[in-house]
């Protein structure tokens, strides 16, 4: 399960040189580990293909487009349940505690919430409190993959993985809720978010592209690193 999820984490991280050059590896790792139910493995074949066989620029492009021009796609979990109010701090204070009391450290510009990180987070855990951790936000990873069908976009498989992995059903009511109460995606909305914060080309990605995960997916028996923290 723990090369399963560095694998996942580094498919939703912005696209590298680096990433598209290991597909091999993650393919490798998936398979070596055989974590996922064989339909779930399957479904990831289409985005492993796609990205092996795609250019950066293009493979950038697309994900920009997806979770940087669209709320509804963000991939950061309290924006989806806290969205902009003040529990949405607390909360990240919390995850981040979470984190240390674990023995892992982010750097001040890392996020806790951001999905990647935190499916980093739950492969240092043992099977049993990987799965607990994972099925918590179950219901968010459940609309970010709908809301992703609905766009026909391949990274929906990554988050059907994720759920296969917690080996239980994200409670409907809660999965109801958050889509009645999805965010706007309205342009002039997210335009202004974006001319508020100064933005450089890796910018709204610096803490999330896989690299260093994919380093760590082939050194497989080593301690794990996340985000340049080490596990004490």
């Amino acid at each position: 399960m723990r090369l399963t999820l560095r694998t996942l984490a580094a498919l939703l991280g912005y696209p590298s040189a680096e990433l598209l050059a290991h597909i091999g590896d993650l393919r490798e790792a998936l398979d070596t580990e055989a974590a996922l139910p064989k339909m779930a493995r399957r479904r990831l074949d289409p985005l492993l293909d796609r990205l092996d066989g795609s250019d950066l620029l293009d493979a950038q492009a697309e994900y920009s487009d997806l979770f940087d021009r669209s709320r509804k796609l963000s991939l950061h979990l309290f924006e989806h349940v806290h969205g902009e109010s003040r529990e949405r701090g607390q909360a990240m204070l919390d995850l981040a505690a979470q984190y240390m009391e674990n023995g892992l450290l982010l750097e001040a510009t890392e996020l806790p919430d951001y999905i990647p990180i935190f499916l980093e987070y739950a492969s240092c855990l043992s099977p049993a409190e990987a799965h607990e951790t994972l099925a918590q936000p179950g219901h968010v990873l459940a609309a970010l993959e709908q809301r992703l069908r609905e766009r026909e976009s391949d990274y929906a498989d990554v988050f059907a993985a994720t759920l296969a992995l917690t080996g239980v059903r994200p409670d409907c009511a809660a999965l109801d809720e958050l889509q009645k109460n999805a965010p706007s995606d309205d342009p002039s909305l997210i335009d202004e978010e974006w001319e508020e914060r100064e933005v450089t080309f890796t910018g709204a990605h610096e803490m999330g592209g896989p690299t260093g995960i994919v380093a760590r997916l082939r050194a497989k028996g080593k301690a794990m690193t996340v985000a340049r923290g080490s596990k004490g």
